[in-house]
C-alpha cells in the first residue's frame, strides 16, 4: 500500500512535520487502482465487493455494447460493464489479465471489466487535483472524473464509480440521497 501526503512546510519543526504528515495521512482515502488502456484508474476501495478473473457473461438482446451480459454471482444476477467500452479505450481485447471488479453500490451490485488491477493506494485529499475543464466532447461526462492524483512517474484518474453507475445512458444505480 502506498500513503501519499504533501510535504510540510518548510518553516515548520521536525516534530511539526511529523504531526502533519501523520494527520494528512489519516485522513486519506484508499483506492484501488486499475489499467485501462494505457491510463490508470482509481476508484473508492470502499465500493468494490470483489476482483474475479473475467469469463463471458451470458449476452442480453438489446443491450448497449458496453454492458457486456449478466453472470450468476452466488444466486445474484449481476450486469456486466465493460469500462473500457464505456469511457472509448482504443482497443478492448481480453487477456490473461483482464478482471471483472464486482462493486457493491447501495442495493446495486455489477461487475465492471477493467484490463488489470495494480494496487491500492491511500490518498489524501490535498494531492487530488482537480481536472482540467475542458467542453464536454464525446459520451464520457467530466462528472465522472473527481480528480488526478500523481504518485511519483503514475497519474492516477480518481473515477467517482457511483456517479458513472447513476447516469442516464447506464442508468444501473439510482442515488440514495434526496434532491
Amino acid at each position: 500500500m502506498t500513503v501519499v501526503s504533501a510535504p510540510a512546510p518548510s518553516h515548520a519543526s521536525a516534530p511539526q512535520r511529523s504531526a502533519a504528515v501523520t494527520t494528512a495521512a489519516s485522513v486519506g482515502r484508499e483506492y484501488l487502482t486499475f489499467r485501462l488502456g494505457a491510463e490508470e484508474y482509481g476508484i473508492d476501495i470502499l465500493r468494490v465487493q470483489e476482483i474475479r478473473s473475467y469469463e463471458p457473461p451470458t449476452r442480453l438482446a438489446h443491450s448497449p455494447d458496453f454492458i457486456r451480459g449478466v453472470i450468476n454471482l452466488r444466486g445474484r444476477i449481476v450486469p456486466i460493464l465493460d469500462l473500457r467500452v464505456k469511457l472509448q479505450c482504443p482497443e478492448a481485447s481480453y487477456t490473461d489479465f483482464t478482471v471483472v471488479v464486482i462493486l457493491d453500490i447501495g442495493a446495486t451490485v455489477i461487475g465492471a471489466v477493467v484490463d488489470a488491477v495494480a494496487d491500492v493506494v491511500t490518498l489524501t485529499p490535498d494531492v487530488i487535483k482537480p481536472t482540467p475543464q475542458f467542453e464536454r466532447q464525446g459520451h464520457v461526462d467530466p462528472a465522472f472524473v473527481t480528480g488526478i492524483a500523481s504518485l511519483g512517474e503514475r497519474m492516477l484518474i480518481v473515477m467517482d464509480i457511483e456517479a458513472l453507475l447513476s447516469s442516464d445512458e447506464i442508468g444501473l444505480v439510482t442515488k440514495a440521497t434526496p434532491e
